[in-house]
Formats: structure tokens, C-alpha cells, sequence
């Protein structure tokens, strides 16, 4: 436990100063807020030209209503921090070993499988500081241009604020989930790669490559930690909660899906992360 406290102290001293941790942290709030005042100035447009034919009232009350694009900037904020969290999670390890710091480290009898524990807890830490400044960023956003409230249409409440709130709830607890998987990902990537480019290189890919095949295996897809983040194509609960929010009542999740979403990013977090341990401790550095 003193061997990981004190590669803990030294992973966090070091990402206190690193350029790749600050982006990893503020980048998903910075795109986030800058992804407002584009979609404020789109919808400006949009209503303009649906004034002029007549536009219904649940169009005005989805453009209008805040939770809608709360959600979508966490989506994007999210989307944002997986790449970034698999990227400096293949950098971390891989880059040490590169330069030659990793040895000093362990000749202050700081044992792999401390150095690969500290690395595991460092990222997730970042991770969580990113998670809370993007909620904070989409929540103040969205609530400078818009309006929170329940979605009304001719005077018949869709849904209510606190349907509204107990579904972002749920969609954001299922978004989080496989983060740790993401990063568990990324970290086995560098223990196992000759350099960091290589790290890098093939912890993208390898998610990108998850991305795109994910749709073709239907619900076999479910067995991976991929499919329930917010990705560039999206199948994760979180887009669908930005349906339920605004107002739509045609979505429809089977329940296996949730079970999926809870224990299949889990378990696969505690395989990767074991086989990154098991993996440091054979590797000659």
C-alpha cells in the first residue's frame, strides 16, 4: 500500500503539469460550450424559415427546451473524453518506458504492478475532474440560451421535469459505466506496444475499429464495453435520452440492454486492468 501511495503522489504530481492531462480534462467542457452558440445560431435560422409556413407547437417547445441540449453537449463532452482518456492512456505507460523514467521510478522500489495501479487510478481521476467540469459547462450553457422546463404541446404536458431529470440520471450512470473499461483499454494497449507511437496508434484504432463494426454484430455487440459509450456512431442510452427528453415516445429499450450496459463494461474494466498487470510484470523494460 506505501508503494502505490507513493506512485499515486508521483503519477498525480506529474499530470499536475502535464500538457496531455489539462487537455484531457478541459477539452470535452471546451467543445461542449463551443458546440452552443453553433447549435443557438442553426435553431435561429431554422425557426426564421419555419415562422414564415408555421411552425407547430412541439417543434417550438423541442427547439426551446434546455434538458434536450444538455444532454446532447454531455453526449459530445463524452464522446470527446473517450478518445481522449484510450489516447493518454496508451501514451502513459509505453512513453515512461520510452524515455527512461519509468526505470528510475522502479529503482525507488516502486513495483510494476504499483506503477500500473497508481496509472489505472491517476486516469480515472482525470477522467472524474473532466466528467464534472462538462456537466458544469453543459448545464451553464444550455441554461444561457434556453429554458428548462417540461415539454408541452397545446397545453398537454409530454413529460415532466422529473421524468426528465430520473431519465438524464439513468442515461448518465450508463454513459459513465465503461469509462473505466476505456481506459483499462488503453492502458493494456501500452504495456503491450514496442513505443508509444505504436501505443497510440493502435489504442485508436482499435476503438475506432470497434466504432464502426459494433453495429453489424447486433446484440452480440452488447459483449462489448464500446457499444454503450457515446461514440461517434452512437448507440449508447444517452442519445436515446435525448429523444425521451424532448418529448418523443417511440423509443424503446429492451431491459437485457441495461443489464449489458451495467455488467459487460464492468467486467471487461477487470479484465483489461488484471491482464495490464499481469502483462507489466512479464514485459523487460
Amino acid at each position: 500500500m506505501s508503494r502505490l501511495l507513493a506512485a499515486l503522489k508521483l503519477e498525480l504530481f506529474l499530470a499536475r503539469y502535464s500538457l496531455a492531462a489539462r487537455i484531457a480534462v478541459l477539452a470535452p467542457a471546451l467543445v461542449c460550450l463551443a458546440r452552443f452558440p453553433l447549435v443557438w445560431l442553426s435553431q435561429a435560422g431554422g425557426q426564421a424559415r419555419a415562422g414564415l409556413v408555421g411552425a407547430g407547437d412541439f417543434e417550438l417547445a423541442q427547439a426551446q427546451n434546455a434538458y434536450g441540449h444538455f444532454v446532447d453537449g454531455v453526449n459530445t463532452g463524452i464522446t470527446i473524453l473517450a478518445l481522449l482518456l484510450v489516447a493518454l492512456a496508451a501514451h502513459d505507460f509505453s512513453g515512461e518506458r520510452d524515455n527512461g523514467s519509468l526505470r528510475h521510478v522502479l529503482i525507488r522500489r516502486a513495483g510494476r504492478g504499483s506503477i500500473v495501479l497508481a496509472k489505472l487510478l491517476k486516469l480515472h481521476i482525470l477522467g472524474l475532474l473532466a466528467l464534472v467540469l462538462l456537466g458544469l459547462a453543459a448545464w451553464g450553457g444550455s441554461a444561457l440560451l434556453w429554458d428548462f422546463g417540461p415539454v408541452v404541446e397545446d397545453g398537454f404536458e409530454l413529460i415532466g421535469e422529473d421524468e426528465i431529470l430520473r431519465e438524464i440520471h439513468l442515461g448518465l450512470l450508463m454513459a459513465v459505466i465503461p469509462l473505466p473499461a476505456v481506459i483499462a483499454f488503453g492502458l493494456l494497449v501500452s504495456v503491450a506496444a514496442q513505443s508509444a507511437t505504436q501505443a497510440v496508434t493502435a489504442a485508436l484504432g482499435a476503438t475506432l475499429a470497434m466504432d464502426i463494426f459494433k453495429s453489424l454484430l447486433g446484440e452480440r455487440a452488447w459483449y462489448l464495453y464500446a457499444t454503450f459509450h457515446p461514440s461517434l456512431l452512437d448507440q449508447s442510452y444517452l442519445r436515446e435520452v435525448s429523444r425521451l427528453v424532448r418529448g418523443f415516445s417511440d423509443v424503446l429499450v429492451m431491459d437485457r440492454f441495461f443489464v449489458f450496459n451495467t455488467w459487460s463494461p464492468a467486467v471487461s474494466a477487470l479484465a483489461l486492468a488484471l491482464a495490464a498487470l499481469l502483462l507489466a510484470r512479464r514485459r523487460s523494460l
